[in-house]
C-alpha cells in the first residue's frame, strides 16, 4: 500500500490512497467484523475476531509512525479505519480508536525511552493501550482528579482511581495522568506515566453494564502503593494536564469519525429497508414524507463528515484552531449520529425497535459519542471560549 502520510491532503477531497484505504477497510469490516456485532453487543463481549482481524491487516494503530513499526498513517487514515468499522460495529471502532487516545500523549512528549518501549508492542499487535484521566470525582472537571503520584527515590508510587477506563483489562498498557503537586494542579501540578498490566497494585474493577458500546470493556482502574520508574514518565513533571489537553484537541475528532460511521449505518439500513418495506401497495421510499426524513439525515450526516474530515486535515498540520475544531467535529457529529439513528429506528417502526434489527443497537452506540472525550456540553465551551478570545 502507497504511504498514508500527507500532511497537505485536500480539505474535502481524500487522497486515491485514502480512498484505497477505505475499500480495504469497509471490506475487511463486512467480511470479519459485521457478522459479530450483534453477538458481540447481545453478549457483552470483546470482539477478539475484530482485534484479530484488524491486527492481521495493520488497522488496530495505523497511526503509529513507520520508525516504530506502524503504518505513519495521517489524522484522516485514522479516521477513515474508524469510521468505516463503526459503519458495522461501534464497539470494534474503540479498538483503532483508544489506541490512538493512549499512545498520543507518548508521540506528543514521551521520551525516546518511552516510545522504544510502548510504541513497538502497539504497532505489532502484541498489546493495545489506554487513556487514564477520568475519575469518580471528575469527569468534566479533570484537573479535580485525586489520584496522586508521589517521588519515591528514582521512581513515583501511585495512589487512588480512575473511572469510565475503555478497553480497561484489555489493553496492557494505561498512560494515567495523576497529581503531583496538589497546589498547582492543572497549572504544572499533574504528571502522565505509563502503567502495565501486571504491576503490583494494579487492579480493575467491575465491568460496567453499559447502554451501548457492550463489547468495549468499561472498568474502573485501582492504583494501591504501585511503585514504578521515573523512566516510565511521560514528557515532564507537571505537563501532564497540558498533555492530555493537547491529546484531546486531536482525538476527539476520532470520535467524529466513530459517530459518522455508526449514523452511515444506520442509514444505509434504512434507505434499504425503505425500498423494500411495502404499505399501501408500495414501497415506503416512495412516500414524500419519508423521502425527506432520508434525504436530512443524509445532508446532515455529508455536513458532519466534511467537518470532521476538515478537522482532520487541520490535526495533521497542528493549525491554531485546531481546538475550536477538534470541539466542534466531535460535538457537531455526535449530534448528528444520535439524530440519524434516532430516526432511522422511526422509518423501520416497530421493527426498528427490537434487536432482529440493527438500528438500535446503532442508536444505543451513537448517544455515548455525546458523551466521552469530553461532553457535548462541555465542547460548546471550549469552542465558545476559543470564539471569545479571537475577539
Amino acid at each position: 500500500m502507497a504511504s498514508l502520510g500527507n500532511p497537505d491532503f485536500d480539505l474535502y477531497r481524500p487522497s486515491e490512497e485514502h480512498e484505497m484505504l477505505r475499500e480495504a477497510v469497509r471490506a475487511l469490516a463486512a467480511d470479519k467484523i459485521a457478522p459479530h456485532a450483534a453477538e458481540v453487543d447481545d453478549q457483552a463481549r470483546f470482539p477478539q475476531e475484530a482485534l484479530d482481524a484488524l491486527v492481521a491487516s495493520d488497522l488496530h494503530a495505523i497511526h503509529v509512525p513507520e520508525e516504530y513499526g506502524g503504518q505513519g498513517g495521517d489524522a484522516l487514515a485514522s479516521c477513515i479505519v474508524i469510521e468505516e468499522v463503526a459503519r458495522v460495529c461501534a464497539s470494534s471502532s474503540l479498538i483503532p480508536a483508544v489506541n490512538k487516545l493512549g499512545s498520543l500523549p507518548l508521540l506528543i512528549a514521551g521520551s525516546d525511552e518511552v516510545k522504544d518501549a510502548y510504541l513497538p508492542p502497539l504497532a505489532h499487535g502484541d498489546a493495545m493501550i489506554s487513556y487514564a484521566l477520568s475519575e469518580p470525582e471528575a469527569g468534566s472537571d479533570a484537573g479535580g482528579m485525586r489520584t496522586t503520584a508521589v517521588r519515591d527515590g528514582d521512581g513515583w508510587v501511585l495512589n487512588g482511581a480512575k473511572r469510565w477506563i475503555t478497553n480497561a483489562g484489555v489493553s496492557k498498557f494505561y498512560t494515567v495522568m495523576a497529581v503531583t503537586d496538589p497546589d498547582k494542579r492543572t497549572h504544572g501540578g499533574i504528571t502522565a506515566f505509563v502503567l502495565e498490566d501486571g504491576d503490583e497494585g494494579f487492579s480493575y474493577g467491575a465491568l460496567e453494564k453499559k447502554l451501548g458500546i457492550k463489547g468495549s470493556p468499561t472498568r474502573e482502574l485501582y492504583f494501591d502503593d504501585v511503585r514504578i520508574p521515573d523512566s516510565r514518565r511521560v514528557g515532564d513533571v507537571g505537563a501532564g494536564f497540558a498533555i492530555a489537553m493537547a491529546t484531546l484537541d486531536h482525538t476527539r475528532i476520532t470520535i467524529g469519525a466513530q459517530a459518522i460511521g455508526i449514523a452511515q449505518g444506520a442509514l444505509d439500513y434504512a434507505t434499504a429497508y425503505a425500498k423494500e418495506r411495502k404499505q399501501f401497495g408500495k414501497a415506503i421510499a416512495e412516500f414524500q414524507g419519508l423521502q425527506f426524513m432520508l434525504a436530512d439525515m443524509a445532508i446532515k450526516l455529508e455536513a458532519a463528515r466534511q467537518l470532521v474530515y476538515a478537522a482532520a486535515a487541520k490535526s495533521e498540520r497542528g493549525d491554531a484552531d485546531l481546538t475550536f475544531f477538534g470541539a466542534a467535529a466531535k460535538c457537531f457529529a455526535s449530534d448528528v449520529a444520535m439524530e440519524i439513528t434516532t430516526d432511522a429506528v422511526q422509518v423501520l417502526g416497530g421493527y426498528g425497535y427490537v434487536k432482529d434489527y440493527p438500528v438500535e443497537r446503532m442508536m444505543r452506540d451513537a448517544k455515548i459519542t455525546q458523551i466521552y472525550e469530553g461532553t457535548n456540553q462541555v465542547q460548546r465551551i471550549v469552542a465558545a471560549r476559543q470564539l471569545l478570545a479571537k475577539h
